[in-house]
């Protein structure tokens, strides 16, 4: 594909432009803030990726890999405003996810250790886990404000922190993971997923690109099941203080 024949592809950002403006949705400066940033920043990490993949250095995919972790960190701890150390619970939530779902992938050999395979699969992991970690926070906040007098009744009965949230906790934890599940339901069915599409489209083997999207799809799933989990029980014990008050409340 050319840059000629990209730039046609506009017709797609004109569309939602003007039916934003015939419908007075005033999302014209939002649609078009989104379409210069994403044009700049994927052109810059795909110059940035072929110089890496050229060299094939770790030192440059650990940086990479830090990159991906603090921007989706500082991107997802803004739902959870009001959680002391809200900021280092989701670093080492995301962190852990890359470990665990590259510790298996690299350490059985599943994959080549490579620029090429790690960077991309680590992009997919990270980038699920924080939109998991926002889910999760979304709904914790809301179970926690929709149960606010029962969390205090089972407190003042002299319940711990822990018997207090558990079900509510339990219950963020599950929503959080059902879009993650349900998608894999209707997976090959409904849609073809962008990393199968585009090795499809990029000439290779479809029985070979199903194989690497079935990978990603079993990795995803650890993924969400982890993010969940581990940012779910990283929190729930700093919303209380040493006497089992409730100190800390997530806000919008």
């Amino acid at each position: 594909m050319t840059y000629g024949t990209l730039s046609l592809t506009l017709i797609f950002i004109f569309i939602p432009f003007l039916l934003s403006k015939s419908l007075k949705l005033s999302l014209e400066k939002d649609i078009t803030i989104a379409t210069v940033r994403s044009v700049i920043q994927l052109l810059a990490i795909g110059y940035v990726l072929h110089f890496i993949f050229g060299t094939d250095n770790y030192v440059y995919i650990l940086l990479m890999i830090l990159l991906m972790i603090t921007v989706a960190t500082l991107n997802a701890r803004k739902k959870g405003v009001g959680i002391p150390g809200i900021t280092w619970k989701i670093a080492i939530t995301l962190l852990t996810v890359e470990l665990v779902t590259q510790g298996v992938l690299l350490g059985l050999g599943i994959v080549p250790a490579t620029a090429q395979y790690i960077i991309p699969i680590s992009g997919m992991m990270i980038g699920n886990a924080m939109v998991l970690s926002v889910l999760f926070l979304n709904r914790f906040r809301a179970e926690l404000e929709a149960n606010e007098n029962e969390i205090e009744l089972i407190l003042s009965l002299g319940g711990t922190p822990k018997q207090a949230v558990h079900r509510h906790l339990m219950s963020a934890i599950k929503a959080s993971m059902i879009p993650t599940i349900e998608a894999q339901k209707t997976i090959g069915l409904v849609q073809l997923p962008g990393m199968m599409s585009g090795q499809i489209i990029g000439g290779a083997d479809p029985i070979q690109a199903v194989q690497f999207q079935i990978l990603i799809i079993f990795a995803l799933l650890t993924c969400a099941t982890l993010a969940s989990v581990i940012l779910g029980f990283l929190v729930y014990p700093t919303l209380f203080n040493e006497r089992m008050q409730r100190i800390a409340v997530l806000r919008k």
